[in-house]
């Protein structure tokens, strides 16, 4: 079966609410957008009619997802939420709609499929590296340069082959 999980972003789109097909969220995910459409109950029709389903990741999708993030560079900018739904999707080997680039970019390097909803999707994956203008280091999951004091400043590197060196 193809199965469909929803971020927050997909639920800002509209993305359940104009369509019968049937889809996947984490409680995470349902909690922070609950509210919409409260008025009309529309999230309530959707679950009574079995088109959305909530379930949550088990530990170890969850935990693979965390590593991912932290080798990609996106663990700082994913939220609790955002790891929920990449390790629902992998845990149910299914595509993924989100317009956020971090969840993407996570998803697409664990070889999840991932569609965009508002936006025309990621167009390179890789992993980030942050660095320092001023002394010109590279650095991993840090925000200030531990030599000269910098803010560091995050770029791409395309492609899983890196000829950059990353100082801890």
């Amino acid at each position: 079966m193809d199965f469909k999980i929803l971020d927050a972003s997909a639920f800002y789109a509209g993305i359940p609410f104009g369509t019968i097909s049937e889809f996947h969220t984490t409680s995470l995910i349902y909690d922070e957008i609950k509210h919409i459409k409260k008025s009309h109950d529309a999230l309530g029709i959707l679950l009574e009619t079995k088109r959305l389903k909530i379930m949550d990741p088990d530990k170890q999708h969850i935990d693979l997802v965390i590593k991912k993030a932290k080798k990609t560079g996106d663990y700082q900018q994913l939220s609790k939420q955002d790891m929920s739904s990449v390790a629902l999707c992998l845990q149910l080997n299914g595509e993924l709609i989100s317009d956020d680039f971090a969840v993407s970019n996570v998803a697409k390097n664990l070889g999840l499929k991932v569609n965009p909803s508002m936006t025309s999707g990621i167009k390179d994956v890789g992993n980030w590296i942050y660095y320092c203008a001023g002394c010109h280091k590279n650095f991993q999951n840090k925000s200030e340069c531990p030599l000269c004091g910098n803010k560091l400043r995050r770029k791409l590197l395309k492609a899983k082959s890196s000829t950059f060196q990353v100082n801890k």
